[in-house]
């Protein structure tokens, strides 16, 4: 799964608006930003065959520092501690807490959509129902998540201008395109090349989602500046 995660991100946004949404669109995805890196520095395999799934043509056949369960749970936990480090005094335990969910949330996601390839500890025992044999019902799980978890979110807020108002469902549609390039194009040239887009991607994408949060307020918040305004 790729942009499906970022449903969750919306969700957890929307349980606890203190959690900056770039951060959660991060924690998403934290298994697969490992992932990339490892590929690079060699720590984990991959192979590029093309028709290996009717939707993925990678063979993540050696993956076991990021996408076991055991290593999903240890990131996870990861999580909790250091956002907590980092924020201080900022972070409540629910907080963290999300944050650590929004972390595991990918290896369940993956579990649906994998082939047997997400081992439960080292490179044993390795699970996955196999979703992406099935190209449309993958991609329309992806879309339902992805869409789903935004509308959450976009319900929970109020656009402080026009931009903010249309500004995450054109997000939104952009990302699926390029689910749909991943679905439907070429494959990658390279494993290198994979793992460089992929990383690129979830930088990208947890910018934007940054940015745009911006121009929305949550129902019920009033910020600090428009508090001292009024006094």
């Amino acid at each position: 799964m790729f942009v499906g995660h970022y449903g969750v991100s919306f969700v957890a946004k929307r349980a606890d608006n203190t959690i900056p949404l770039w951060v959660l669109f991060i924690a998403v995805q934290l298994l697969d930003v490992f992932w990339s890196g490892f590929v690079l520095l060699g720590f984990e395999q991959v192979r590029i065959v093309p028709g290996f799934t009717a939707s993925n043509p990678l063979d993540l056949y050696y993956m076991p520092y990021t996408h076991s369960l055991v290593a999903a749970l240890f990131w996870s936990v990861a999580a909790h501690v250091v956002y907590k480090a980092v924020r201080r005094s900022g972070a409540s335990n629910r907080a963290a807490a999300l944050v650590a969910l929004a972390v595991f949330s990918h290896w369940l996601l993956d579990l649906i959509v994998h082939r047997p390839d997400l081992p439960l500890y080292d490179d044993t025992l390795k699970m996955g129902l196999g979703l992406w044999n099935y190209r449309v019902p993958a991609f329309l799980l992806e879309v339902a998540i992805l869409f789903g978890g935004m509308l959450l979110y976009l319900r929970s807020t109020t656009a402080t201008t026009r931009f903010g108002r249309w500004g995450f469902p054109v997000f939104g549609v952009l990302m699926l395109a390029i689910q749909a390039g991943a679905f439907f194009g070429p494959p990658p040239g390279a494993e290198w090349v994979a793992a460089v887009e992929a990383l690129v991607l979830y930088i990208v994408f947890a910018a934007i989602a940054g940015w745009l949060e911006r121009a929305r307020l949550t129902r019920g918040f009033v910020s600090p500046l428009r508090r001292q305004s009024s006094t």
